[in-house]
């Protein structure tokens, strides 16, 4: 797959993303498709498979009112694109890490997506 088509890709992701837009989200990736969030160095979220990311995807959009990742850098090499992210979100419910509704959710981050067929096969979430 061309580069152009690989970040094309991880566009269609992010900005379904941002819009709450779950089906979105899951048009770019492979049945197969394995979720990570990495927190601190450990992983503290994994899903495997598009129906459990659906799961997983509609739970989250209940936990912000408004969210945006920001790509701030792209690096391309072979199948896999790595992204450098700006995050942003308004918390909707109050959440275990003690932020409550309406607090601002501020960090940096990177995602890594690899692919497989055209599609993402994997998505690592590192904060």
């Amino acid at each position: 797959m061309e580069h152009a088509a690989l970040k094309e890709a991880v566009t269609v992701y992010i900005e379904a993303y941002n819009r709450f837009d779950v089906d979105g989200m899951l048009a770019p990736l492979h049945e197969e498709v394995v979720f990570r969030n990495i927190a601190n160095g450990e992983v503290s979220l994994t899903t495997t498979g598009k129906e459990d990311f659906r799961g997983q995807a509609e739970q989250a959009t209940r936990y912000f009112s408004e969210r945006e990742q920001r790509v701030i850098h792209w690096q391309l090499a072979g199948n896999r694109v790595k992204v450098a992210i700006d995050y942003c979100a308004t918390v909707a419910m109050e959440l275990p890490n003690g932020l409550k509704p309406g607090d601002t959710l501020r960090l940096q981050g990177k995602s890594v997506f690899q692919f497989d067929d055209g599609k993402i096969i994997s998505i690592e979430d590192i904060s």
